[in-house]
């Protein structure tokens, strides 16, 4: 009879715990940083409506699935490798081996957490951002109306509208309707556009994000061309978009879709076929994309982390980060190359996970043979590939830059040798071409078997691009700093 093996639940409380702690740890830390990215721009839009503390904080939540959407996966990553570095660190890992743990034992923990850290990125992902690029919609919809609400009173000039001056003689308290209108408009003029009504009042429409001023009994005033224009209307409507602040952290987009109408709407614009249908397509596998690849980075740590040890660096956490921005930046390219419809979307949008899940399933390979993560065989190819070309280019680009920093010295030197006494300044000089220096006759090098050339004077030979040698140079500053007899 076959008795399996019970499940170690002590062993893996324990690995869960040790990548839990830094998990939260580092998703504390990384959402802060990213608050303070998003909050300069933040305030210019609080400041800008004079919003309370109420609706300051509820704007700020509806970042927050944004947010997540990057810092999960990433203080994922980082905590599993800060886990396994400590646990590689303290030998705790060759005591598991010695035990007769293997790493695929391990995997379990490691994978749950990694499950359950996904499916969290997917319900921010794909049911939280719309929701609340919606509700960001309607607060802002709504703190924008309350603002034009509050800049329309009896009597007084208001410039709430931007573009738009409104003056109001009176308003009917139970119908809110407008008296005695009075209406300039600038927007894409350089004379306004008056317009005058007995009667107006001021709808609104949040599907839209738009108020519309609607004006009876009045005329319109034109003046922008040779002759002024005068009509006059019984019925008359100024359309206002009501958007946020040009590049403000509250500007909403297509994340108000949810997943079912990105591909409805993706299809009304004509699908991949046009550049709008393949926005939204993208969009799409965007969310699911992104949480699939936070399960991988997340068992990328594993591996990363075992590369620490007792007397070893803990190298594992730059290369983690280091992944996790490589990842990203072939992510970014994916979109670039989808958008531009050169590769099929679902292989550009998905390629960066199945190439990151295949290095994945190598480094756990890896680590569990007791092998590097990178073979011997290609750790020399790339040191050689370094020595033979990437050296000796670096050499040649050294050489050409001190070239180039030693043909612009002599302008420095130039203000040095102008105050040479004229013994010294006037006298020939030899010329070493291969060196491209020259030297005085007091100069042990004067007459060497490379000087082949003869400078009348300093100033010529610095016009030519020669410098003096080190031991000329000495003697230059001697003569420079020398007093002059009184």
């Amino acid at each position: 009879m076959i008795h399996l093996s019970r499940v170690p639940l002590l062993l893996y409380s324990y690995l869960a715990t040790e990548m839990l702690a830094p998990f939260f740890a580092s998703f504390l830390i990384m959402n802060c940083v990213f608050f303070l990215v998003k909050l300069i721009p933040f305030l210019n839009f609080v400041l800008e409506l004079n919003i309370g503390l109420t609706d300051f904080i509820r704007l700020f939540s509806y970042l927050f699935p944004n947010m997540f959407l990057y810092s999960i996966p990433m203080a994922a990553m980082i905590g599993i490798t800060i886990g396994f570095s400590r646990l590689a660190n303290d030998s705790e890992i060759l005591a598991l081996k010695a035990s007769g743990i293997s790493m695929y034992r391990i995997l379990p923990p490691v994978v749950t957490i990694a499950a359950l850290i996904a499916l969290l990125t997917s319900y921010f992902s794909i049911v939280l951002i719309p929701v609340s690029e919606v509700a960001m919609k309607q607060l802002t919809y709504q703190l924008l109306k309350e603002k034009i609400d509050k800049g329309i009173q009896e009597h007084q000039f208001t410039e709430a509208l931007g573009d738009l001056v409104v003056y109001v003689g009176s308003i009917e308290k139970e119908t809110g309707e407008w008296k005695d209108v009075w209406v300039s408009d600038m927007r894409g003029q350089v004379i306004p556009t008056i317009t005058m009504a007995s009667t107006g009042v001021m709808k609104s429409d949040i599907d839209k994000m738009k108020v519309t001023i609607i004006l009876r009994n009045g005329s319109l005033h034109r003046s922008d061309r040779p002759n002024s224009q005068v009509v006059q209307f019984s019925n008359y409507q100024l359309n206002i978009p009501l958007q946020p602040p040009a590049n403000s952290a509250t500007a909403f987009n297509r994340g108000t879709l949810t997943m079912p109408e990105l591909l409805q709407k993706g299809r009304e614009f004509g699908g991949v076929s046009t550049e709008k249908g393949r926005v939204l397509i993208i969009e799409y596998h965007k969310r699911l994309v992104l949480p699939a690849g936070c399960l991988i980075l997340c068992l990328m740590g594993l591996p990363l982390g075992l590369q620490a040890g007792p007397r070893r660096r803990a190298v594992g956490i730059p290369f983690a980060l280091a992944i996790f921005i490589l990842y990203y930046m072939l992510f970014t390219f994916a979109k670039m190359v989808a958008k531009e419809n050169t590769v099929p979307i679902l292989v550009a949008m998905w390629s960066p996970n199945l190439l990151f899940l295949l290095l994945a399933l190598f480094f756990i390979r890896q680590v569990t043979n007791e092998q590097p993560l990178v073979p011997e065989s290609l750790q020399n190819a790339v040191r050689v590939l370094l020595k033979k070309i990437f050296v000796p280019a670096f050499s040649k680009l050294q050489k050409s830059l001190l070239a180039i920093f030693e043909r612009l010295r002599p302008h420095r030197l130039q203000a040095n040798i102008q105050a040479i006494p004229e013994e010294l300044g006037v006298r020939p000089l030899s010329g070493d071409a291969r060196q491209r220096i020259f030297h005085f006759s007091e100069c042990k090098d004067y007459a060497c078997q490379h000087c082949s050339l003869e400078f009348k004077n300093v100033e010529v030979a610095l016009e030519a691009g020669f410098l003096p040698c080190d031991f000329c140079k000495t003697l230059v500053d001697r003569y420079c700093h020398t007093p002059s007899p009184s």
